[in-house]
């Protein structure tokens, strides 16, 4: 029960963007399509996952005035294996995420967990929690990238979804979905959803 609330846990009560409100920036700037916000999901479950292993494995061995220092270097050096996979198997991806991908070093989720959780836990917990907290974060992401590639540009992953017989009696693509603020609405309304189905947070 417990490893299965470790994992599960963040994908809805614990949910580290819309309970916690982390991870914020890149929600924002990358869920114009769908593709980078599934892209960028991928990215961060496995930085957050690896490195909160890495960092069970050495949490008996780090001295604790350099803890910080360790955890980013262990960050760093799979964010720019990340960032490297990206640029040779999916490209255009890579460009489209620009620099946000280096930037997973400086998300809070990530080191967050890593202070939170794999240094007081085991390898195997830690990868969990690590899975569960990227589950949690690319769910957001997933989510507003579709409604903002679908209302704003009609499409899905680059394939056009509203028929072509719509645009012709007069439907028109929102051209605001695929703006930067529209995405902190669309935040908004998901966590406004998710906090009516679960009274209980609302008293924290």
């Amino acid at each position: 029960m417990k490893n299965k609330e470790i994992l599960l846990g963040p994908l809805s009560k614990n949910n580290p963007v819309i309970v916690q409100v982390l991870g914020i920036c890149s929600a924002l700037a990358v869920t114009s399509k769908l593709e980078p916000s599934i892209v960028m999901a991928i990215s961060v479950i496995a930085v957050v996952a690896l490195a909160n292993v890495v960092i069970s494995l050495l949490r008996n061995t780090i001295p604790n005035s350099i803890r910080i220092i360790v955890q980013l270097v262990v960050v760093a050096a799979l964010v720019i294996i990340v960032d490297q996979v990206l640029k040779a198997f999916a490209y255009d991806v890579s460009k489209q995420l620009s620099v946000f991908v280096g930037l997973i070093i400086t998300n809070c989720i990530v080191m967050g967990r890593l202070e939170a959780f794999a240094l007081s836990h085991g390898p195997w917990e830690s990868f969990l929690d690590g899975v569960g907290n990227g589950l949690g974060y690319g769910l957001i992401l997933v989510i507003v990238g579709f409604f903002r590639e679908l209302l704003g540009s009609g499409t899905l992953l680059g394939f056009q979804v509203i028929p072509q017989a719509f645009y012709e009696l007069g439907y028109m693509n929102n051209g605001l979905m695929i703006l930067p603020p529209m995405a902190l609405i669309v935040v908004a309304c998901i966590i406004w959803v998710h906090r009516s189905y679960n009274k209980d947070l609302q008293e924290k």
